[in-house]
């Protein structure tokens, strides 16, 4: 039976799925897959990219774990793909490859503005406060009046951590340096903008309830936002039952505003605030430092879209995040689309300038398709990818060197720190350790140079 060799470059859910599926598919060829992966632990965006006080949405390591604990998959942690290894290295050891590298940077929101000082993207700010390697330890959290961009879940998980109390994080994996950033932040008002209306939002019902019983915070909404005569919503998304529930949860919070307005309830300390038909035209500015946000107010088109309506409002606020998407990264010697920021494909072959398949080089999750769609996305088009690659057999690389010995081999001859499943399990053993230490669940080890060392056991 013929062998084949397999890299996936990235071990988040999309690469890890990937090399799951092909282990478990019909196939008359043996198989054996090595996973490399840029920082010193797995799991991408699950472990990087999701709130800490969201545990339940990291369950998914759980499955992810057992993938990787099975013994049939290699990892390779802590290898940067074109600095420590290339594609002709790719080439030489294997017969095809797999990037599932994700999409960690933030989308550009092209306004005056927005490159001023205090302007930030929520991408960035989410790597930090999740511990990320690669991000300075500190964030600048000056702000009192602070705006959010956007109206998604990333959106809504970087809100809730800037208006969150820092000591209702605590019981979470939060690492210490977060926590004393966080401690320290004097917001007192959050503005979260969107360009249509509340029954628009692209939240979950669940994501939005919890940001509702945040502890001390106020949720505050523009009755006008509510007022807008729209034919289009009223009969397209009636019957949507994530809107139904969404529109109750505001409705909820309208009451409690006129509650609190009426003197019948005690002001939090904090609020937030929900501004919709508002689109964002330009950061206000002095001295370069951002002052303020002037938005623009919009109405429906009839059609489930918004038209400008020449009215304008100037809000003031001290710092502003943009959370409109992710965007992906190029990659040394693959082809890129600049403007979607995803790898060119047909059915996960990435294909060439001309628009020609590149042999034995193949895309899966958002680096893929973008960064839309969950986990049951991310498994469809892992098989898409697969059964591209499995019919593509006679197109596959033909390796100089196949055995499984040349990649440790040419990792050790370059002198790179590469991490293993089993290092990965020295280090989430320690992490956990440090957490139970202070009754917590874990709390992450955040430099890279001392996760590195203890996934060694140096």
């Amino acid at each position: 039976m013929e062998k084949m060799r397999l890299a996936i470059v990235g071990a988040g859910p999309a690469g890890i799925y990937a090399a799951d599926l092909l282990i478990k598919a019909e196939r008359d060829f043996e198989v054996e897959i090595d996973l490399f992966e840029q920082l010193p632990a797995p799991y991408g965006l699950v472990r990087y990219g999701v709130s800490p006080d969201h545990p339940r949405i990291k369950g998914i390591i759980t499955a992810l774990r057992e993938v990787l604990d099975r013994g049939d998959i290699r990892y390779f942690g802590n290898v940067r793909y074109g600095t420590d290894i290339s594609l002709g290295d790719l080439k030489k050891h294997y017969h095809a490859v797999i990037f599932s590298t994700g999409a960690i940077r933030d989308a550009s929101l092209g306004i005056p503005g927005i490159e001023a000082e205090g302007s930030y993207g929520a991408a960035d700010f989410v790597s930090w406060f999740d511990g990320h390697p690669d991000v300075p330890r500190t964030w600048p959290l000056e702000a009192e009046q602070v705006a959010v961009i956007g109206n998604g879940n990333v959106a809504l998980d970087t809100s809730r951590m800037l208006i969150k109390h820092a000591d209702d994080l605590l019981p979470t994996e939060i690492p210490a340096n977060v926590y004393e950033g966080l401690k320290a932040n004097p917001i007192q008002e959050l503005h979260l903008f969107g360009r249509r209306g509340p029954k628009y939002v692209k939240f979950t019902p669940l994501e939005l309830r919890e940001l509702g019983e945040v502890r001390d915070v106020d949720m505050v909404v523009d009755e006008r936002d509510f007022d807008v005569d729209d034919a289009y919503a009223d009969e397209t998304l009636a019957k949507n039952k994530q809107v139904i529930v969404m529109s109750r949860i505001m409705d909820k919070w309208r009451q409690e505003q006129r509650e609190r307005e009426a003197g019948e309830i005690e002001p939090a300390s904090r609020r937030l605030h929900f501004h919709f038909w508002s689109k964002p035209v330009e950061v206000v500015t002095e001295g370069g430092r951002v002052t303020g946000l002037k938005i623009e107010r919009t109405a429906p088109d009839g059609n489930g879209g918004a038209v400008d309506t020449g009215e304008f409002e100037v809000v003031p606020v001290q710092s502003l995040y943009r959370a409109i998407g992710y965007f992906g990264s190029p990659l040394d010697e693959i082809p890129f689309d600049d403007r979607r920021g995803v790898i060119p494909n047909d059915a996960g072959r990435v294909l060439d300038a001309s628009g020609e398949p590149l042999h034995g080089v193949y895309a899966t999750g958002w680096i893929k398709r973008g960064p839309v769609g969950l986990i049951g996305h991310t498994k469809s088009d892992a098989m898409e990818t697969l059964e591209s690659l499995m019919e593509d057999r006679g197109t596959w690389w033909t390796p100089e060197d196949p055995s499984v010995e040349a990649i440790p081999a040419l990792l050790s001859e370059r002198e790179v720190p590469y991490t293993t499943i089993e290092g990965w399990h020295r280090l989430d053993e320690h992490e956990l350790g440090l957490g139970e230490a202070e009754g917590r669940t874990r709390i992450k080890v955040v430099p890279r140079d001392e996760m590195t060392r203890i996934a060694r056991g140096e």
